[in-house]
């Protein structure tokens, strides 16, 4: 539990290092050399130490030196059921390892998966992808088993829709698979180009054409990589949202305006103002609030280049601000609007709607999920107790406590936000957040 004393303007600076979206799966990756890898700006999150304990059981010697992470993949092997489960339940990682293993092995194991629950994000996608490149699917009481007894070749594949975790799974499967595979209606995320940016580096052959194809020429043998992990653009978006939302003034050194530029143009639209620093060092965006009132908007997430769908509940909170009816419509996930339960007990204005409001008609329409929402402001937000739902939600229960009046309790901290944001509590205090631990008053 976290306790917050709200309706103090955040001032200040914070540091954002690795996008947790791509650390993780380039610490996978590395897997596939035959080589050490370095990978630098590693955020201190609990999805890296989760990632390095499943590397780690399968003979990968991981060193954390500061946000510097080395992997030495030369002594690959099995890993027992029992040692893996030790990580079930707690990311939805381990799948994204089998095509690595299965190169390296010949075989690899699922565990029961975890992950927050904002939606269906059924792994049958990814089993179907591997089975047509020639994996053995068997699925047990204890997880599921994979093998490849004649290797892995080269598909053609179409998405049905462009998941950041599909494409993943093809190209880390893809580029060591006998033969060309081709992706239709791939991701093309920014974390999945720095992806196959570290793929590239380690010797695989990728061209990424237009109209979401992505091409993956199959190679013998991969090297280590050295790369430099692009910075978090979900955490910057948050602290941005929180210097809005609590009327204050936050530096977010490291953020990047490439990556932003449609959280930019909302954040504009809304009446948040920003200024971007290009220094290579020491740049990077700082977000205020200018005093005036902020303005509603219309706005729906969709794959990049479009909203990013972990932008939606930080920008809701901001919203709950606004001088009138704002829609948010989330096109990605069907069942990402549970944390604004919270946010009304707090006093906000929030109604949740089945139909596709605000934009053009989408998969979850007339399927009975409430995936949109209409937001009606200025409402004062009033202290509350909170139960952190998910990671993003998390940390927008968050913002709307120390936007908020009086004293809120929030439950469930360690649970999510320690997966995603590196030292938050340490940055809240450093921005000037009233926050203290149930057992350590002196903190405040």
């Amino acid at each position: 539990m976290l306790i917050i004393h709200g309706g103090t303007p955040l001032e200040g600076e914070v540091q954002v290092r690795g996008a947790k979206n791509l650390v993780s799966k380039a610490m996978v990756a590395a897997l596939l050399g035959t080589s050490p890898s370095v990978l630098r700006s590693v955020p201190a999150i609990r999805d890296v130490e989760v990632v390095t304990g499943l590397l780690r059981v399968h003979g990968v010697d991981v060193d954390l030196d500061g946000d510097t992470l080395y992997m030495d993949p030369t002594s690959v092997e099995s890993a027992g059921v029992e040692e893996i489960n030790v990580h079930a339940g707690t990311s939805r990682i381990p799948i994204l390892l089998c095509g690595p293993l299965l190169h390296r092995l010949g075989r690899a194991f699922i565990p029961d998966l975890g992950g927050c629950n904002i939606g269906g994000r059924p792994i049958d996608f990814h089993l179907d992808a591997l089975r047509k490149f020639g994996a053995v699917v068997d699925k047990d009481a204890d997880g599921t088993h994979l093998s490849a007894p004649n290797g892995l070749h080269g598909i053609r594949y179409e998405l049905e829709y462009p998941s950041v975790g599909a494409t993943e799974q093809v190209l880390l499967t893809a580029v060591m698979a006998k033969g060309t595979t081709e992706l239709r209606n791939a991701a093309i995320e920014p974390e999945i180009v720095d992806l196959i940016c570290i793929l590239q580096k380690m010797g695989a052959i990728i061209k990424v054409h237009t109209n979401r194809v992505i091409e993956i020429v199959g190679v013998d043998e991969l090297k280590g990589y050295e790369h430099r992990a692009l910075p978090d653009r979900i955490e910057a978006a948050s602290w941005a949202s929180a210097a809005l939302a609590t009327q204050g003034s936050v530096f977010v050194r490291g953020a990047q305006q490439t990556d932003m530029m449609t959280f930019l143009n909302v954040f504009r639209s809304i009446g948040g103002a920003y200024e971007v620093n290009d220094h290579p060092v020491d740049g990077g965006i700082r977000f205020w609030h200018p005093g005036t009132a902020l303005k509603p908007v219309a706005l729906e997430t969709d794959v990049h280049p479009g909203l990013m769908t972990d932008w939606q509940q930080p920008i809701v909170v901001a919203l709950t601000q606004a001088d009138g009816l704002s829609i948010m419509h989330e096109t990605v996930y069907e069942n990402r609007f549970g944390y604004t339960r919270e946010l009304r007990g707090m006093g906000a204005n929030i109604e949740l709607y089945s139909d596709c409001l605000g934009g053009t008609p989408c998969r979850w329409g007339r399927r009975n999920f409430l995936h949109s929402a209409v937001i009606a402001g200025p409402t004062k937000l009033h202290a509350a107790d909170l139960q952190i739902p998910d990671l993003r939600a998390g940390f927008s229960h968050l913002i709307a406590a120390m936007a908020a009046e009086g004293t809120s309790r929030v439950y469930g901290v360690d649970r999510y936000i320690t997966r995603g944001y590196e030292n938050f509590e340490a940055k809240l205090l450093g921005l000037g957040a009233k926050i203290e631990r149930p057992s350590a008053s002196s903190r405040v």
